[in-house]
Parts: structure tokens; sequence; C-alpha cells
């Protein structure tokens, strides 16, 4: 080829016919054993003259090697490179010599030394990349270095391998850079006199660049990506590669995805560096201008990253290609609308740090485009994707938490950012709710409300402050407008007042710093006030900010500025107070807006999601301690406590904390670890200047934790309080807990509330820690017994608190009976009380006894036999106690004629047969205990006996033990049952037989037991005894039904209802055979009876106690009740149930018939949102498929249109994923053709279509269901045609029946005048 090389020829031979076709002159036979010797003559004539690259051998010889480069050995692929480099880095040298001398004839002979050079160089990429490809390492790491005490090898084996290996990544910088310096250095117009031949030169040496850029793992090292860039934009700037470059480059997005990050940084430096931003905008152009399809995935995620990058260090270059990107907002695909969006976020980041550094070319229009923006961010929200959607809100954040980005300047930015967030916190999509709290919170964090960014938002102080601001404005304007119509009598003038009219408008474009046009007009003015005002606390009208508005254009403040009021009112204080009102109005509604959201955000604490419940969790945090209204969900976040996730999980690959784990530090955070406020610990310390979190008061004192807590919340802050005091991290400080104890024994200036708050939290820590106890009983038993129950409550804790274990006994500590507690547990039993708060006292006191004592049994009846001497004994004198009205004897109004003697107080016997049956109930569980630690022993003296002697049983001998232990404890079980089941009640001597007809007459006599509490107790006490005996059982079980029925009093059925409910787990057979009766407190008027109903066929059902018989549908209703919580339980009930072996598929037909047909019917609206939720766990395909069939066949079963429009419905709720539930439906078509004329059937029956056509399998059943479209819609039309030829065929028969009746009418006068002349005598 020598000094004849046509580089274009030899660039389109290469290309076309590619390298193992290249056609050489003087091709060599390269063997991989003789590559290196003939290489040698090649590389050695280049060292001495780099032009003998003109020779047609050399130049051959070094084409040949790269021809057959897939034999050739790394090391002379090695030695190639460094010749050819080597010559050419002599070529530039040389020729920027010569360039310089100006002799036209010298430096043009590098022309083609420097041509055969740039190919060899770009066909070694080629090639290098196939070598490469065999042998190409993991990790690109440019130099191999030993770590002290490392090893430099593991074997001859691997040392060889890797002697064989080979990887040109070494030499790819030094490549690339002598490529740049060439591009920087060389005078390349004066050697290519044509663009032609330029341009073809250009493409040559750069295209070593690019070939590099399509490995991933060369464009990791940092070093080939900073080279690559240099020859990129030397290329452009120098040599008018941008056509080409912007061709290749975006070649590159389309395939290479690890591409595009680099060429953003590329086109930055671009810009940046090189100030050539011309291809940058070619390239964003040719992005806004493509058409990305939805299921095109590579792709848009390619560009997206590309233009997200962009964005990210050349805001700028973006900025002025936006109006063409934001088209790509209607794009198809989300990661494109995405990146712009995202772009977006970087461009108002830009655009505002140089508003805040005074670098703006033009603060104006830079604060318009950035309202500008987030208009089009917040229009966003409401994008179809989630993903989009999810993207505006984590962009919004990132925002608010930039440094240097004052959020403050865009205060309705920030109010629109809120209402935005607020709305998607009833999003679908768990991301974008997460996003929304998360958004939320940053908002809250960077408030610029207060004194300072970030400071808390006391509604009541920025209220006050608002409200004085609008006083002293108000009285400024007043003032004002007093002196200057005092002035207007006296002649002042009525002159134009241009200047001052325009100073009263920049006051108010102050005001409203958010106005796009820079402009308020009144009526927007009068908005912004009515927006501040709607936030009063006050609730009155909003009254006109200036009284002056209306006469700006007439009055001539000039004339007035010797007046002090008017100089006040356009004074520079005077706007920093409008500022600062306006500032304070936002800061109100801000609140405002947040409050309104809490029930949502309340409602997430129970998701699914836990990243959404810990986005929530830390809200509530924020919120507490910006002293925002979030008591209610500190509240609610405390039933967390009982979530079983306490592991890490990763997010976003970093590692968060648990729920649980999360929620004690939460607490722990709030309560027990606040910062210390002086002013309000001096405020609520008693006795000591000991130091301790104010905070925590705020929990003794708080209602919703402690006395007037349902018992769900007092139930997890227990084991919330027990959780913190076992782990270390979190365990309550000794002196909060001596706090407590001081709070509790202190006799004045506290309230007996604190008390019983303080009392009840130790409790609660002592399950934890019981030496919390030990040494303060005596302090417990001094107090008096209005904390009675609370203490009762803390002494059992001294028993000890641990989790049971299957097979093993609880330890418990035990006292004598004699020991004082009981003494006082006694007192506070048996003395007079006639408050109703005496039966929750007596029932801890008896758990009390029970838990600690050693016979508890004996204590209690020596108890009830005191008391009933006392009811029963007669009344000396006519003297009794003072009685409230819950304690009036009735009987005596119903019973005039009893005799004094007879009479008897019905609260004291009330208190009598409370104790009776809360002692029967607990002797049960005493029992059980008696017979676990009677076997204990046993096991003990068995375990005694095996090892006495040190004789080893053998297995046989072992297997004969255990089976007459297993006789024993057997004999011992069945003892326990025959005095449970026959003495406690049948007994001759059982103490509690004696009350059993007692309570059923009293049960079983309203009419003539009319007292409440009387009735209440005896209720209460009955079915405790039920519980006791199966023979007491069975007698009077139906007494419960009956009261269950006729009983007015909503609590005794609420007992009722539970009662039978522990009937059932002690003898379930009797209470399955009426579960019918059970039931019907699912319809009770009253949500407290309905509610316990609930809850305990929930128990039932789900522990197998009771078998379900189609009253499923019941159950069903309270999906859709008006009371949450029942609704809540309902839910919970069935999402339970799903997970038995087709428990919800079985009884779906019972569920279906129960709420559409009959008197359990309920309307169309609730039916389709009850079985919305109900046909979600559905999910088997089989179950799917009989679904299918056995609705199809229900359409035959009736007429009824309503019930036809319910079938069509649960039909298009199932998923129709396979081609079996499609064919069922088919054949399922002469079951409802005739129902289709029905408009709500039909459209049904489209959703379903629709449905499979989505969900059509690979056996494309596109055809099949076409045809079945056409036939559902031939019969529509059949039966429409019949519906209206009957409704015809009904009209003509009512018109002739009109016509009928026209006719008799009109006949019957002429027949009446045929009888008179008939009557008429005759002459």
């Amino acid at each position: 080829m020598g000094s004849n090389f046509d580089l274009a020829d030899a660039l389109e031979r290469l290309t076309t016919s590619g390298a193992s076709n290249f056609e050489i002159t003087h091709e060599k036979e390269v063997t991989r054993d003789h590559a290196d010797q003939l290489l040698e003559d090649a590389v050695e004539a280049i060292a001495e003259s780099s032009d003998s690259i003109t020779d047609p051998e050399i130049f051959d010889t070094c084409c040949s090697i790269l021809k057959y480069s897939e034999v050739v050995p790394g090391p002379v692929m090695t030695k190639l490179l460094d010749s050819i480099t080597s010559g050419l880095a002599v070529q530039l040298d040389a020729a920027k010599r010569d360039i310089q001398s100006e002799e036209q004839q010298v430096y043009r002979a590098h022309k083609t030394p420097l041509e055969m050079y740039a190919f060899l160089l770009q066909w070694f990429a080629q090639a290098a990349e196939k070598v490469k490809g065999e042998v190409e390492p993991s990790t690109p790491v440019p130099k191999t270095r030993r770590g002290r005490g490392g090893k430099t090898g593991t074997g001859r084996a691997t040392t060889k391998k890797k002697a064989e290996e080979w990887s040109w990544f070494g030499q790819v910088t030094p490549t690339l850079d002598l490529i740049g310096r060439l591009l920087s250095q060389l005078s390349v117009q004066r050697l290519w006199t044509t663009n032609t031949e330029r341009d073809l030169f250009i493409g040559c040496i750069t295209r070593p660049a690019y070939q590099v850029a399509e490995s991933e793992v060369f464009m990791k090292s940092e070093d080939v990506k900073e080279n690559f860039c240099k020859v990129i934009c030397r290329a452009v700037k120098n040599h008018g590669h941008g056509n080409a470059a912007a061709i290749l480059l975006l070649q590159r997005l389309q395939y290479d995805e690890h591409l595009a990050e680099p060429i953003a940084q590329c086109l930055a430096i671009l810009a940046q560096e090189f100030d050539h931003s011309q291809l940058g905008d070619e390239i964003l152009r040719d992005v806004s201008q493509r058409n990305f399809t939805a299921q095109d995935t590579k792709g848009p995620r390619i560009f997206g990253r590309f233009l997200t990058e962009f964005s990210r260090i050349s805001s700028r270059s973006v900025l002025k290609q936006l109006s063409l990107l934001i088209d790509q907002l209607d794009s198809d695909a989300y990661p494109m609308r995405n990146a712009v969006v995202e772009s977006m976020g970087y461009i108002i980041y830009d655009l505002a740090a140089t508003l805040e550094n005074g670098t703006a070319d033009d603060p104006k229009q830079s604060g318009k485009n950035i309202k500008g923006l987030f208009t089009h961010l917040l229009q966003r929200m409401r994008d179809n994707s989630s993903y989009v959607r999810s993207k505006v809100l984590s962009v919004l954040s990132r925002l608010c938490e930039l440094p240097g980005l004052k959020m403050s300047k865009f205060p309705q930015q920030r109010l629109n950012m809120t209402k935005s967030a607020i709305e998607a916190l009833e999003d679908k999509t768990s991301t974008v709710r997460k996003n929304a709290v998360s958004l939320i919170i940053k908002l809250i964090r960077t408030n610029p409300y207060g004194k300072e960014e970030g400071a808390p938002l006391p509604r009541d102080d920025i209220q006050a402050e608002y409200d004085k601001l609008k006083t002293e404005l108000g009285a400024i304007e007043e003032r004002a407008q007093r002196s200057i119509e005092t002035q207007e009598d006296e002649g002042a003038g009525h002159e134009s007042t241009n200047k001052m009219k325009k100073r009263a408008e920049r006051i108010e474009d102050d005001m409203d710093v958010d106005n796009e046009d820079g402009e308020a007009t009144d009526q927007e003015d009068e908005d912004e006030e009515g927006d501040s005002m709607d936030v009063d606390n006050e609730g009155q009208p909003a009254t006109t900010r200036s009284k002056l508005k209306p006469r700006k254009s007439q009055i001539n403040l000039e004339a007035f500025n010797d007046d002090e009021a008017v100089r006040k009112l356009t004074s520079v204080e005077t706007d920093q107070l409008r500022i600062q009102k306006k500032k304070l109005s936002d800061g109100l509604y801000f609140i405002q807006q947040i409050e309104d959201a809490l029930g949502l955000l309340e409602q997430m604490l129970g998701s699914k999601n836990k990243s959404e419940v810990l986005e929530a969790i830390e809200f509530f945090r924020v919120a507490y301690h910006f002293q925002l209204n979030a008591k209610e969900g500190l509240s609610k976040m405390l039933h967390l406590i009982w979530s079983k996730d306490n592991n890490m999980v990763s997010e976003d690959g970093k590692e968060i904390k648990g729920v649980r784990a999360r929620l004690l530090e939460c607490y722990h955070e709030i309560y027990f670890n606040s910062r210390f406020e002086p002013k309000k610990i001096a405020k609520h310390m008693i006795e000591s200047a000991l130091y301790f979190p104010c905070v925590l008061f705020t929990l003794i004192q708080n209602s919703r934790r402690t006395f007037d807590s349902t018992l769900a919340e007092l139930t997890s802050l227990e084991e919330m309080m027990r959780s913190m005091m076992q782990d270390p991290h979190y365990r309550v400080h000794d002196e909060v807990i001596n706090k407590l104890w001081q709070i509790f024994k202190i006799e004045k200036r506290i309230p007996n509330l604190q008390r019983r708050g303080a009392i009840i939290i130790l409790g609660m820590l002592a399950l934890a820690d019981r030496s919390i106890l030990v040494d303060k009983v005596d302090i417990m038993l001094k107090k008096d017994l209005t904390l009675a129950r609370y203490t009762c409550v803390a002494l059992q804790r001294l028993a000890g608190h641990e989790k049971k274990v299957k097979g093993t006994v609880k330890q418990t500590r035990r006292f004598e009976m004699d020991n004082l507690i009981f003494r006082k547990m006694q007192n506070a039993i048996e003395r007079p009380c006639r408050s109703k708060d005496w039966f929750g006292l007596a029932e801890q006191a008896i758990n009390t006894i029970y838990e600690l004592g050693q016979q508890p049994d004996a204590f209690c009846g020596d108890i009830i036999k005191q008391m009933t001497t006392r009811v029963f004994k007669p009344k000396e004198g006519l003297q009794t106690p003072p009685r409230d009205l819950n304690a009036i004897d009735e009987d005596a109004l119903e019973n005039p004629s009893q005799s004094t003697e007879d009479k008897g107080d019905s609260f004291e016997l009330a208190q009598l047969l409370f104790v009776v049956g809360h002692v029967a109930i607990k002797q049960i569980a005493y029992l059980e205990l008696v017979e676990r630690e009677m076997k204990k022993q046993k096991d003990a003296q068995k375990a005694a006996e095996n090892t006495q002697g040190g004789v080893q049983l053998n297995n046989k001998e072992m297997e004969e033990l255990d089976q007459v232990a297993g006789n024993a404890e057997d004999e011992i079980g069945d003892k326990i049952l025959e005095i449970r089941e026959h003495e406690m009640l049948n007994g001759p001597n059982a103490l509690l037989a004696v009350y059993g007809p007692m309570l059923v007459n009293i049960s079983g006599s309203p009419q003539k037991f009319k007292n409440p509490v009387l009735r209440a107790a005896a209720t209460l006490s009955l079915s405790k005894f039920l519980c006791v005996s199966p023979e007491f059982c069975e007698q009077h079980y139906r007494l419960l039904f009956r009261i269950l029925d006729s009983s007015k009093d909503a609590g005794i059925r609420s007992n009722i209802v539970i009662a039978l409910g522990d009937v059932a787990v002690s003898f379930s057979s009797i209470i399955d055979e009426n579960s019918n009766e059970l039931y019907k407190g699912l319809s009770d008027s009253e949500p407290m009876v309905k509610k316990n109903t609930l809850m305990v066929l929930t128990h039932l059902i789900l522990n197998g106690m009771i078998k379900v018989k189609g009253q499923l549908g019941e159950m069903a209703k309270c999906v859709e009740d008006k009371d949450e919580r029942i609704a809540d339980l309902a839910k919970l009930f069935f999402s339970e149930l799903s997970t038995k072996d087709n428990a919800i598929y079985n009884n779906l037909p019972d569920v279906i018939s129960h709420l559409s047909a009959g008197e359990h019917a309920v309307t169309e609206e609730t039916f389709q949102k009850t079985l919305k939720f109900i046909f979600t766990f559905i999910e088997k395909e089989k179950q799917a498929e009989n679904i299918v069939e056995k609705l199809c066949q229900r359409f035959r079963l009736t007429d009824d249109p309503r019930q036809w429009r319910d079938i069509a419905f649960c039909l298009s709720l199932l998923p129709f994923k396979s081609e079996k539930s499609v064919k069922k439906l088919t054949e399922g078509l002469p079951f409802y053709r005739d129902k289709l004329h029905e408009k709500g059937v039909f459209e049904r029956f489209q959703d379903i279509l629709n449905k499979a056509r989505l969900n059509k399998s690979k056996n494309d059943i596109g055809t099949d269901l076409k045809e079945f479209e056409e036939t559902l819609e031939e019969h529509r039309r059949q039966g429409q045609d019949d519906d209206d030829l009957e409704k015809r065929a009904k009209g003509k028969k009512a018109q002739a029946k009109k016509r009928v009746v026209k006719k008799n009418i009109r006949s019957k006068p002429k027949a009446s005048r045929l009888v008179q002349e008939n009557d008429e005598p005759a002459d």
C-alpha cells in the first residue's frame, strides 16, 4: 500500500468486507508461534524511523497481525500497540515542528504516515476487543498491588494461566491521552485542506475512543472516562466533529446503558470548560423529538438517565431546551417523564441558588421560571403512573432539604406542595403515600413560619401573634383613614397621584411575594386576606386589609406627607408588619392543612407496607416535637408494639429498623429522653429538685394513656413499658421510677388522677422487673381506697410475669394468708360502698388474692360468708344507709304488701352476687394451676426415683415407668375435673351451690327484680357459673339466650355475648348447637353489643370452637358497618379466615345469597362494596373457575333483575386469567343470554371481556373473545327487542282495557234511559 495509501478506501473496505476478508497486498502468514518473530522486524523499523510505516512490507505486516489477531498472543498485541502509539507520537512531534517551519512540502509529508497510524490504531481497537473478549478480567484493575503480607501467587498453574491472559486495559488511558494530545496540538487543517479529508481523519483517529466507550468495564475507570471526554471535546471544539459526534453519541445512548452518565458528563465538560454547548443542545433537541413507547423499556431508561445526569451537572443547558423537552411529559414511557421531572428539580435548585447568591442575570425572570417549574411539577401529581407521582414527591422533598434553597421565598409554592402531598396520602400506591409523608415531614422541618427556619409551630402562639399584628395594622390604617378624611374636609385636594400609587402597589408586591406577574390586584389581596382569616379561631368574617384602596386613584398622598399617621402607614416598619402578618397567615393555613390530614396519617399506621408505617411513625415524632396536634396519632401508634417484625429491613440499600424497634425508639425519645425545660420541670416538681423529663407528666396526666384509656390502649401501653424495661437501650431510668413513687405517695397538692397514672405506670414497669414493687408494698397499702383498684393491679405484679412455655408451670411468688396484703384486700371488698366503682375494685382485689395467696379459695370463702351475713341479716331499727340512685330498692315498690322484715338491700345483694361469680371463675383458673403443680411434683418425684441409687434404667423399663406416670397424671386430671364439675356447684358442702338457684331466680325474674345493678350483677355471675359445671350449663344456658333477646339493657346484652364465648370455650358442643342465637347479636342496634358479638364470633370461628353453618353472611354485613371499628374488625376476621383452607370459598355462595335476596338483603351499593372486599381472597385459579360455573347457573334460578345484576357483578370481580374461566363463562351462555338486555348485567360482561383480553394466555384467545363478544351483543339486542315487544304488548293490552272500560261507561246511560222508558205508564 505504501505511499499510495488511501484512508477512505481502506476504511470502506475494512467496514464492508470486515477484518477477516480485508485484502492485503503483501499479506503474511501469521501463526501463534511465529507472530512475535514476524512483528520483530516491523517494530525495529518503526523504532528507527516512524516514517517506515509507509513501507508496504512493514505496513502490511502490521495489518496481517491485526487481521489474524485471534491467534496472536497477548504480548505480541501489546508490542504492536506500543509500536503504533510510539510511531504516532513521533510523527505528531515531527509534524508540529515542520508545520511551524511553514514549509508545505515538508509538513504535508506527514499526512500519509498519520493516516496510516490512525488506521492501524482504529483497527487495533477493533481487534483488541476480540482478543480481550476471551480473557477479559472480571474487574478492571489497571495495576495489581500486593498488600502487606499478601501472597504473590497460588501455584504454578495459576501463574501460568495469568501469564497467558491479556488485556489492553493498561494501555487504554495512554492511548486516549495520545489521541487527545494530537487533537489539541496538531493543526489538522494545514495537513488536510478539504473538509472531507479532514473529517475522515478526525473520524478515524477518534473512533478508538468510541470503541473503548462501548466496554462497560473500561468506562468504570475514572481515568478512561476522563480521557474519553477530552478526546470528544477537543475533536468537537477544534476540528468540527460536532455532527459526527452527535450521531455516534446518540447511537451509543440507544444501545449502551452504561454510557448514559459518561456522555452527559462529556457534554457538560464541553459546555462548561470548552464553551461549546451546541452539541449538547443538538442531542437534547433530538431526545425531545423521539417518540418512546410504553413497551420499550431499555431506550427510555437510558435516555432518562442521561437527561437526569445532564440536568444535575449542567442544568442551564437543559433549561435552554426545556420548552422542547417538556413535551416528553406526555410520553407513553414513564422513565422519560420521570427524567423530565427530576430535571426540573435540578433546574429549580440551580435557579434558586443563583437568586440566593446574587448571580442571576435576571432575578425577576428566574423567579418566574421557578414558579412555572413548580406548577409543572405539581401537575404531574395527576400522572397515571405511580412511579412518576412518587418521583415528583421525592424531587420536592429533595428541594426542601438542599442547602442554599430557601423555600421561604416561595410561600405559595410551599402551600401548594403541602396540599399535593396531603392529597397523595390517599393514593392507591404505597410508595406514593410513603413519599408523601416524607415530603410533609420535610416541609414541617424546614417551615419558615417561626422566628427562625425550622422552628416549632405552636398554633395558639402563632394565632395570638397574628391577632396582635392584625390589630396593630388595623389601628395604623384606621388612624391614617381618619387623618385623610379630616384633611379632605379641609380641602387638601384631589389630584392625580401616580407616584404614590406606585409606592402603594410596591408595598402590596412585597406582601404578595408569590404573585407571578409581580403586581397584586385588589381582588387577589382580598382573596389572600380571606385565606388567612379562614384559620382564625374566632371564626369571624374577614375584613378588608386597607380601607384606602378604593380611593388610591383619587387622593394625593403626597399632600399628607407632613401627617404622622400617613407616614406611619407607608413606612418601612409598617411594610414589614404586613409581610410578617402574611407569613403568620400562611403558617396558620399550613398548620390547618397538616391537622386536617392527621386522620389519613393515622390510617397509615395500619398499613401492611413496613416502610410506610415507619414513615408515619416518623411523622408523628416530628409533629410532636414541632408542637402540632399529634396526641391521637401517638395514642394509635401504641398498637404497633405488637408488630412481629423486629428485624432490620433493607430499603434502597440502607439498613433501617423494624416497626417495633422504631416505635420503642420514638416513644423513648418523646417521653423519657426529652430535652430538659427548667420552667416546666419546676412547675411539676413536688418535693425534690430532681431532674425529670417533663413530658412524662404528660404521659401520666393524659387521660388517653391511663385511667380513661380503652382496654386495648392500656394493654399496648403495658407491653411497651415491659419491652422498654427489658431492652437495655430503652430501660427507664431509676430517677424516673423514684419520681413516680414520689407522685404516688405524696398526699398534698397532687391530684388523684396523677397518682392513679403513676401507680398504673409503675405496675406496667413491674411486669419486667418486679423489684420495683418489692420494697414499696407498705407504701402501696397505706394509700386510701380511691387508688385501691390500680394498686391491686400493681400488687399482682409481685407474683412475677414470665412468658408461658408449653409444658412448664409459671414460677410465681405466693404469700401466707395472714399477710397484710390480704387483710387490706378483704377490707376493700367488705367496706360498705354504694358506688359502681366498687365492682372494678372488688374484681382486682379478688384477682390479687388468687394471684398471691397460698390458699385463696378458703380466704374468699370467708369473705363470701361475711358478705352473705351482712346482706341477709335482719336490719335493726329503721335506719338504712344512704343510697345512691343505682342502689334504689324497687322491690318494695312492686310488693308493698311484703313485710319490712323480709326487705333487703339490692345494692348489697348485687355486690355479693358479683363476688360469688368472680370467685367461681377464678377458682377454675386456680384449680388448673393446682393440677399443673401436682403434675410437676409428680414429674420431679419420678426424676428423683430414676436417679436414686445411680442405676440407669433401660428403654423398656423407662417406657413402663412413663406409662405408670401417665396413668398417675390422668388420675390427677380426672380428680381436678371431678372437683370442678361435680363438687363446686353440686357438692353437699359446696359454698357456691347455695347461690346458683338465687342467680337463676333473679336473672329470670326481671319483673320482680327491677334494680338494674342487681340484674346486671346476677346475669354476669350466672354466666360465670355456666362455665363451671356442664350439668348447670345444660340446665340454664337457655335462660341467657332469653335474656339476650328480651333485655333492654345494652350492658347486660354485651356481657351475655362475651359470657357465651367463655361458655363455648368450656363446653363447645352446647353453644355450637345454638350458634344461631349468638349471631343475632350482629343485628343489635347497640354498636357495643354488635362489636362484642363480632369479636366473640371471630375468636370462636378462627379457633375452631364453633362451625360456620351458613351464617357468614351476617359477618359479611359488618364489613360496611357505619361504625369504623366494627368494619375494621370484620375485615380483620375475613383476612384471618382466608388463611384457613378454602373457608371463604366454601361459604361464598351462602354469603352472596344472604346479602342479595331475602329479608337480610342489603342495598346494591353495600353489596358491591362488601363482595369486592371478600373476592380479594379468591386467589386460586381453580376456585375462580368453579365460582364462574356456579354463578352462571344461578341466573336460571331467579327472575329478579336485582339478583341478575348482583351475580354479574360477582362474575366481574373474578380475574379470568385462564382459558378455562373464559370457557366456563361461554358455556354458561344459555343461563344468562335472556338477561343481557338488563343494562347493569351487560356492562359487567363488558368489564369481564376487557379483563380477559388483558390477561389472555400465550395461546391467544383473542379470536374466541371477539366471537363471544359478538354473541353477547346479539343476545342483548334480541333481549332488548323482546323486552320492547313485551312492553308494547302490555301497553296495547292496557289501552284495550281502557277502551272497554270507556265503552262500558258510555253504554250505561243508554241502558238507563231504556229502562226509564219502559217504566213509564202507558197513556
